[in-house]
């Protein structure tokens, strides 16, 4: 009932900045939950961030914190992730998500918890 698409990556420099979107078709409910993973080559799908849609409250890895801000407008349907201070280590494909229901932690940074995913976008940090 939910499409997702990324937007927003590309090849940056490290100690640069890039800003994702998600963008999302058909309503966001206030229970849903969105979430940015991210994929290395030969690594697996890594937990970035999420956000609670009724409140915005937000987690981060804690490889990300401190670097990264995720927010959402609600009047969009959209949620970004601002990455700043990048690493040559950030280089990944980044996947937008989404659960309908909300959840603990421990639950929400597991991607098996997510109903809906994006396409992905590439985003690559040179050194």
């Amino acid at each position: 009932q939910v499409q997702l698409v990324e937007s927003g990556g590309g090849l940056v420099q490290a100690g640069g900045s890039l800003r994702l979107s998600c963008a999302a078709s058909g309503r966001i409910f206030s229970t849903y939950v969105m979430g940015w993973f991210r994929q290395a080559p030969k690594k697996e799908r890594e937990f970035v961030a999420f956000i609670r849609w009724s409140e915005g409250s937000t987690y981060y890895a804690d490889s990300v914190k401190g670097r990264f801000t995720i927010s959402r407008d609600n009047a969009k349907n959209t949620v970004y992730l601002q990455m700043n201070s990048l690493k040559p280590e950030d280089t990944a494909v980044y996947y937008c998500a989404a659960r309908s229901d909300g959840g603990p932690i421990f639950r929400l940074r597991q991607g098996s918890a997510y109903d809906y995913w994006g396409q992905g976008t590439q985003v690559t940090v040179s050194s």
